[in-house]
């Protein structure tokens, strides 16, 4: 008989605690002329291989508790209409679908003896959900009946399903002839984007906390921005701490090493009289003027200069209304 394991020690391990009894005691008995004191020794080892007993099986709770998906079976696709997916996961119903069907040969899965895949439409909506809330990995998981680990898996695997399968589809750099067109019309011609920066709050780190104290007294970090005619974004950069100045997270950017070198553009000329002009983008007076960055005029100023301040802030309002 296999011992018994008394009943507060009872938990995951108690199968396999039970299978290698069974094993010493198959050994003992495949081996009786050792000496008691050998047996206690360890574990012999034996010629061949042994065979386990025919009502021997693995207790499936070892590596998965037993969840309810009713939530998500019965209710979400079932029951909820377009309202209730655009106030949950920002996109209808018949969107989510269209998504699935472009992620699928990333993120599809294949059924295992051990459990069933989780299903491709459950795991897009995993991500989504945790995207679109602020709820944390466990009651994402409480929610749609998986484990708390399973929440991290599934969002990371369909954000790179996004990535590669989405990216180059979906996200291209507007033509810049529309989009100097559409600054032209805003009453600043040759300009290729609007330039700013806003800060996200985040919680205090717990090292260096002070570096992360904006100007308006909270912990953020800053996201750089470059927008084009309509507030669509052309260029990020995040990461920098709240209390880093614009200019100088500009300077130590991807984008102004860029236009520095005039290839983020491309090679356009804008003639104003005799002076050739590059394709330039538009900021606020933080920023450092450059050839090829405008920036308006600050001090006493004339009617001239007040009317050129109004055409650019007019142009740069498009990233001010992007955040």
């Amino acid at each position: 008989m296999e011992p018994e394991l008394p009943l507060g020690r009872r938990g995951p391990h108690t199968t396999i605690l039970q299978l290698l009894l069974h094993l010493r005691e198959t050994i003992m008995r495949l081996l009786p002329e050792l000496d008691p004191d050998q047996r206690d020794e360890g574990f012999p080892r034996p010629a061949a291989t042994l065979p386990l007993p025919p009502n021997f099986f693995v207790d499936r709770r070892v590596w998965r508790f037993d969840t309810s998906s009713e939530w998500w079976d019965r209710l979400v696709m079932e029951i909820w209409d377009d309202q209730d997916w655009l106030r949950n996961f920002r996109m209808r119903k018949t969107t989510f679908q269209e998504l699935c069907t472009w992620l699928a040969p990333a993120l599809q899965r294949q059924d295992t003896h051990l459990r069933p895949a989780i299903p491709l439409e459950k795991r897009v909506a995993i991500a989504l959900w945790k995207l679109a809330t602020p709820d944390s990995y466990r009651s994402v998981g409480h929610q749609f009946g998986v484990g708390r680990s399973t929440v991290g898996a599934v969002l990371m695997e369909v954000v790179r399903a996004i990535n590669s399968e989405l990216l180059n589809r979906l996200i291209c750099l507007p033509d810049l002839d529309s989009v100097m067109a559409g600054f032209a019309a805003l009453g600043f011609p040759n300009c290729g984007g609007a330039l700013d920066g806003t800060h996200i709050a985040i919680r205090a780190p717990p090292h260096r906390a002070a570096q992360f104290i904006n100007r308006k007294g909270y912990f953020s970090m800053v996201l750089q921005a470059l927008v084009d005619h309509r507030g669509q974004f052309s260029d990020i950069c995040v990461g920098w701490s709240g209390r880093a100045h614009d200019a100088r997270i500009f300077r130590n950017s991807y984008l102004y090493r860029r236009l520095q070198a005039g290839t983020f553009f491309p090679h356009r000329q804008f003639a104003v009289g005799d002076v050739h002009m590059p394709v330039c983008i538009v900021a606020d007076a933080a920023y450092p003027l450059m050839p090829w960055l405008m920036k308006p005029y600050t001090g006493q100023l004339d009617a001239s200069k007040e009317q050129f301040n109004a055409r650019l802030n007019r142009a740069r309002n498009q990233v001010e209304c992007a955040f």
